[in-house]
């Protein structure tokens, strides 16, 4: 190899680098939801620390809407520098194109940098429905006595929490009603005032205080073994109705799928050592977000076109057709 030749190749290397550390260019941390909620708690956690381990900038970005597409939207037309950067799941990037059919997003598009933590769903229902567990709750849903299905509620069509619900009622034989909202505050409004059945959502600690306040009941968990932060519910193998209905979510930092591979490589190790940092680990803590392997770069392609093809299944086997 001449001279010229390792210069050149030199200089791209560090050109593809720089596009990620451009002098006074900040890295945008990406939240398909409003401030407040889990992503936005997340994220600005993260953010400081990630700024620290990559010398730059780094702004957390809310841009709600449309089931999170339009997140997902800005970070795949922007640069594929590594700037742009999607905190994201399933429920904006794989689930979206399948249930909308104005969403205009392809989820090869995207690839997973990091994964962040997984999700523990739970079934939680209002607090005067006749079941206290989950094979109860089956029974209910069942009965021949209902004049009219359970209903059950999501964070819109084409959701995981929608999916959920179809193929709980798939399983089960019972006839159930979906009823969309715009986010999981109306959702637990509506539920806290008996308005709506039940839901399957991710854990989060305020329903542990809606529960005590009995506005809402937690019947059990959808993973496979109790969680350290669920040990006080039994999970759906723990009973017969429903073994082997066992679901999470997770959720990871994805950029476009053309971002340069050195870049990509660097982003995975600031995120790598921000997640492993004892402040996020409180706040993850803190949310009942279980800890997820840390991932290279290589196996985030594998498991995110992994997770592509087994939504898509689910998907299908409910038949779920954009609307």
């Amino acid at each position: 190899m001449n001279i010229k030749t390792i210069v050149g190749a030199l200089g791209a290397v560090l050109l593809s680098t720089a596009a990620l550390a451009q002098s006074g260019k900040p890295v945008s941390l990406v939240i398909p939801y409003p401030a407040g909620g889990l992503a936005d708690v997340i994220a600005r956690s993260v953010g400081p620390v990630l700024s620290r381990n990559l010398n730059q900038p780094v702004i957390v970005d809310n841009v709600a809407g449309v089931s999170g597409t339009l997140a997902a939207q800005k970070v795949v037309h922007a640069p594929a520098d590594g700037t742009f950067i999607l905190q994201g799941s399933p429920n904006e990037v794989i689930l979206p194109p399948l249930a909308m059919s104005a969403v205009r997003l392809r989820s090869e598009d995207f690839r997973v940098v990091q994964l962040i933590g997984v999700a523990p769903m739970v079934l939680v229902t209002r607090y005067d429905l006749p079941a206290n567990n989950i094979d109860e709750f089956v029974a209910l849903a069942k009965s021949s006595a209902r004049t009219k299905p359970l209903t059950y509620g999501s964070t819109g069509i084409g959701s995981f929490y929608h999916l959920l619900g179809e193929q709980l009622s798939k399983v089960t034989g019972a006839e159930m009603t979906h009823v969309p909202y715009k986010g999981g505050a109306p959702l637990l409004q509506d539920m806290g005032g008996s308005q709506l059945d039940f839901a399957l959502l991710p854990f989060a600690q305020q329903y542990v205080a809606l529960a005590q306040q009995k506005r809402l009941k937690i019947l059990g968990t959808l993973a496979d073994t109790r969680p350290e932060s669920l040990k006080q519910y039994p999970t759906v193998n723990e009973g017969t109705a429903l073994k082997g209905f066992s679901f999470d979510i997770w959720t990871s930092y994805m950029v476009r799928r053309d971002t340069p591979e050195d870049v990509v490589a660097r982003l995975n190790k600031a995120f790598t050592e921000a997640l492993g940092d004892a402040s996020v680990k409180t706040v993850l803590d803190a949310q009942s977000l279980m800890p997820a392997r840390q991932i290279t770069p290589a196996e985030g392609v594998r498991m995110f076109d992994a997770e592509i093809k087994r939504f898509r299944d689910l998907a299908k086997s409910i038949n779920l057709k954009p609307q």
